[in-house]
């Protein structure tokens, strides 16, 4: 049987729905919502996430459901909120509907090419691999290492960002120097608003990945400087390595929501880090080339 078709969205239905959005709070939530994915996430995470009171994004929550841009259910103890990717669809069709003079993108209106076109719409931007791409069996996959003293944030946060944005090309571990044994819960919580598995992690000791059954490592970074500046183990597979120094947000003393913004803050540097890491053009360097590139990263 075939899925109902909607109704087109009138002038009445994309004004309220505009009219939802036009508020920065309530469109910085609803952004977060875009970016947690069709999975949804819980009031806590997006009260972490945004800094905003449980109050607040109550109220910010209930515009946007009324106006039919968020859903909700309820997962045990949890409410799920997710954005409705069909108003954002009827939306956007709404939106377009006389686009290019009712001629399909990319057509010639008048002696002109239409504004839709890639050219009219300047250069692609730089490809990022995403978490959805995967590699062909030829491609190489590079182990990487991340570490810092405790193995119990930073670190954890580093791995399970790579794992996520470059599944396939990459593998990340992690581990410490000192390892704490316990994952700070911080930095899961972390990891969940940014939309990745918080799950699997665990804090262990460098060691683990030089021995001889462990994976040969092709990249070893540092992100914290007491790590950088111990004697590390004969890591297996000759790596290269660079410090990515970034101050440890487990050390902060404060509130809640300040220690929260701490360590979103620390996991969005790593996340930059390893973006520029993606995209590098491994296959086209040489080893010297490759050293010196991972080496300016930890710089920005």
């Amino acid at each position: 049987m075939n899925a109902p078709v909607r109704p087109a969205m009138d002038e009445r239905a994309a004004v309220g729905t505009l009219g939802a959005l036009a508020q920065p709070l309530r469109l910085r939530v609803f952004r977060a919502l875009v970016g947690a994915g069709p999975a949804g996430t819980t009031p806590g995470v997006l009260s972490a996430t945004l800094g905003l009171p449980g109050s607040t994004l109550s109220f910010h929550l209930k515009e946007l459901a009324q106006a039919g841009l968020v859903t909700h259910e309820r997962d045990g103890r949890h409410l799920i909120y997710r954005p409705s990717m069909d108003r954002m669809a009827d939306l956007l069709a709404y939106l377009t509907a006389h686009c290019c003079h009712g001629a399909p993108c990319g057509v010639t209106v008048g002696g002109a090419l239409s504004g839709c076109t890639p050219a009219a719409a300047g250069p692609a931007p730089r490809h990022l691999p995403s978490v959805n791409e995967t590699t062909t069996m030829s491609d190489p996959v590079y182990n990487v290492l991340f570490i810092c003293t405790h193995n119990s944030a930073r670190s954890i946060m580093a791995e399970g960002i790579l794992n996520a944005m470059a599944r396939g090309r990459f593998q990340a571990f992690s581990a410490g120097s000192h390892p704490a044994g316990a994952v700070h819960p911080r930095a899961l919580e972390t990891l969940a608003a940014l939309g990745l598995p918080a799950e699997g992690y665990r804090s262990k000791d460098w060691t683990e990945f030089a021995k001889a059954d462990a994976p040969a490592l092709d990249f070893v970074f540092t992100v914290c400087d007491t790590a950088a500046g111990e004697v590390c183990p004969v890591w297996p597979g000759q790596p290269m390595t660079a410090h990515w120094g970034v101050a440890d947000p487990a050390s902060f003393e404060g509130g809640l929501d300040e220690t929260r913004k701490v360590f979103w803050d620390t996991a969005i540097v790593l996340k930059r880090r390893i973006e520029l890491m993606l995209a590098l053009p491994l296959a086209s360097l040489d080893r010297m080339a490759i050293q010196h590139e991972i080496q300016v990263i930890g710089t920005r």
